[in-house]
């Protein structure tokens, strides 16, 4: 099996960005995570998995109008549920060309009971300041709590909710020492990807 890259972290944080940039530069596969979570969120469903039944049956206002300490401690449970299915889908991507992969379910905790190295491991993480700016900018962000019966309520909870992910995130990183780079849109996006790249070892 050839290498595999994990990029962690929570999200707003530039992890895609980041990967496909690797991607493209070091002639790596690209595994978005992302791009699977409807899917694996069905699957969940139907295989009883209690997160993903209540993401499939809840509605925005009982999903959004939550502590965010609830919503952060579901969202790490939801990614220990699917990642049967993404080690089964990157595995199968994982064939003969090394992979550079991103989500947020590359949790440090899970990353050390698979044995993945530290230099094949980053966490990115945004700090609440640059989290809130970006998600503003993302059109899609009233679709999402479109049924909110307060919306600006809702979206601090959101926010509350993955400002508290990225803590957890940092925290086990610290613990496990694996490398956590924190953005604050001090550097560039080049610049981050020059820390991940030099870190992973990558040369053109």
């Amino acid at each position: 099996m050839a290498k595999i890259y994990f990029i962690g972290g929570s999200p707003c944080s530039g992890k895609s960005t980041i990967a496909e940039i690797l991607s493209e530069r070091y002639g790596l596969q690209y595994f978005k995570v992302d791009d699977h979570l409807e899917e694996y969120t069905i699957r969940g469903e139907a295989d009883n998995l209690p997160i993903c039944k209540k993401q499939i049956e809840w509605n925005a206002e009982q999903i959004w109008m939550r502590d965010p300490v609830l919503q952060c401690k579901d969202e790490i449970i939801f990614y220990e549920e699917i990642f049967d299915y993404i080690w089964e889908d990157l595995n199968k991507v994982n064939q003969k060309r090394a992979v550079v992969t991103e989500g947020a379910a590359y949790f440090p905790h899970i990353m050390k009971k698979l044995h993945v190295p530290e230099e094949q491991y980053a966490a990115i993480t945004p700090t609440k300041d640059f989290q809130i700016s970006h998600y503003k900018e993302r059109e899609w962000v009233p679709y999402i709590l479109e049924g909110c019966s307060d919306k600006e309520k809702a979206f601090q909870n959101w926010m509350g909710r993955d400002s508290l992910f990225a803590d957890t995130v940092c925290k086990e990183c610290m613990e496990l020492n694996y490398l956590s780079i924190i953005n604050d849109g001090g550097n560039s996006i080049d610049e981050m990807v020059q820390i991940v790249s030099a870190h992973f070892g990558l040369k053109v």
